[in-house]
């Protein structure tokens, strides 16, 4: 079983108050896409996640493997599951390939 996991050099830090300003405007049915609500810090730059690649990073916490983590998804998101699964999927790969995420160390 693959767990996905953040990679520990990188800080990071969610920006409640834009968050819940996002969650709001997602609710009034704007586009949000383009919102960042996580930030992360590496290498002396800033990158920003959106409210979705924010609750992917957030829940990389070594503990729950990527099918655990569109569950979660699936169940806070009016998405449907294959089009869920294919947007994770790609964000995870593309963090993986930058190094950011790694997969957990076996504990088997």
């Amino acid at each position: 079983m693959k767990t996905l996991q953040r990679n520990p050099d990188i800080v990071w830090r969610v920006e409640k108050r834009r968050q819940q300003a996002v969650l709001d405007r997602l609710k009034a049915g704007e586009d949000i896409s383009e919102e960042g609500t996580v930030i992360l810090l590496l290498s002396g730059m800033m990158h920003q996640l959106n409210l979705l690649g924010g609750h992917i990073w957030i829940l990389c916490d070594g503990q729950r493997t990527l099918a655990a983590i569109v569950d979660i998804l699936h169940q806070e998101f009016a998405v449907e599951r294959a089009e869920l699964e294919a947007d994770v999927q790609e964000f995870v790969d593309d963090l993986l390939q930058r190094g950011w995420l790694n997969y957990a160390k076996s504990t088997d």
